[in-house]
Formats: structure tokens, C-alpha cells, sequence
């Protein structure tokens, strides 16, 4: 059985080794050691997703609000690309799979959703140049490893419990 993160490789086109480059320096130091670069992109983010002219798209993040998500996504960005561990101080393990789960993740989402991360990141200046490739790897290969999450998740709500299996403990 193929793994989630070969599937992600496969269907982002994104070897694991690309995707997880972000890993070889501190990402958080090398935009100069604060969450700003992080605020001002999941600003730039959100702004392209809830006015996406997508209603589908719109709908997906109908249930948040718009600052919530901001500061969701770029607590979790700090906390990745090596600053502190603001998301897991407010909200736990990151669990992205699982933090999903409610949402479409689909192949057509996540393309769209890369849409506009490609476009705020291109029209982030406070991130340099040499670090938007190695974010839109991870980005990539991430939106494609939930959505092989999701998937496998489907595929796990689907099948028929176990013949075998019973309501009570063995005594």
C-alpha cells in the first residue's frame, strides 16, 4: 500500500526531498525572526480565498471567519518553518489530516487552493525570492498529502465493520 506522503509525492509532482528542503535552514530566521512574513501571507492568502469567484471554492471557508483562518494558518506556518510553537500553544498538534476531515479536500481544491497560495506568495514582499520555491514545494506536496488524507479517510468510513468485532469488552 502506497504511504500518504508518496501519494503526495506522486500527485504533487513534489519529491518528499523538495518538499521538506524548507527543513535544511530555518525558514523562520532566514525572513528575519518574526511572524510578520507569516502574518502578511496568510493575509495575502485569505484575502484571494474569500474573495474567490468560486462560489464552490468560497463555500469550503464559509464556516470561518476570515481572521480566524489568518491567524490559524500563520501560527502554524511560524510553528513549522522553525519559530516558536505558537498553533500547538493555542490549539494543540497541528493534526492537519484530522483539522480537515469537515472539508472537501479534493484534487480540484487543492489546486485551487494552490492558486492562490502561489499568488500571495509571489505578491508577499516580505518573504525573499530564494525562499518562495522551497514554501510552494511544501505547499504543494502538503495541500496533496491531505488530500490523499482525506481520501483515505473516505475509504475508511466506508467499510463494514469487522464480522468479528463486538459491541462489549472480553470478560
Amino acid at each position: 500500500m502506497q504511504s500518504l506522503q508518496d501519494k503526495a509525492s506522486e500527485w504533487s509532482g513534489v519529491a518528499a526531498a523538495d518538499a521538506f528542503a524548507i527543513d535544511e535552514v530555518n525558514v523562520f530566521e532566514a525572513l528575519g525572526g518574526t511572524p510578520q512574513p507569516f502574518v502578511d501571507l496568510s493575509t495575502n492568502f485569505y484575502t484571494r480565498v474569500y474573495e474567490d469567484e468560486e462560489e464552490w471554492f468560497r463555500e469550503i471557508f464559509s464556516g470561518s471567519k476570515k481572521e480566524d483562518a489568518i491567524q490559524n494558518q500563520y501560527e502554524f506556518l511560524v510553528q513549522r518553518m522553525g519559530g516558536p510553537p505558537l498553533f500547538s500553544q493555542r490549539r494543540g498538534h497541528p493534526a492537519l489530516i484530522g483539522r480537515h476531515r469537515p472539508f472537501p479536500v479534493t484534487h480540484r481544491a487543492a489546486e485551487r487552493w494552490l492558486h492562490h497560495m502561489q499568488q500571495a506568495l509571489e505578491t508577499t514582499e516580505s518573504i525573499n525570492p530564494d525562499t518562495k520555491p522551497k514554501m510552494m514545494n511544501f505547499f504543494r506536496h502538503t495541500a496533496y498529502f491531505l488530500v490523499a488524507g482525506n481520501e483515505m479517510t473516505r475509504q475508511m468510513q466506508s467499510v463494514p465493520p469487522c464480522k468479528h468485532a463486538t459491541s462489549k469488552p472480553a470478560e
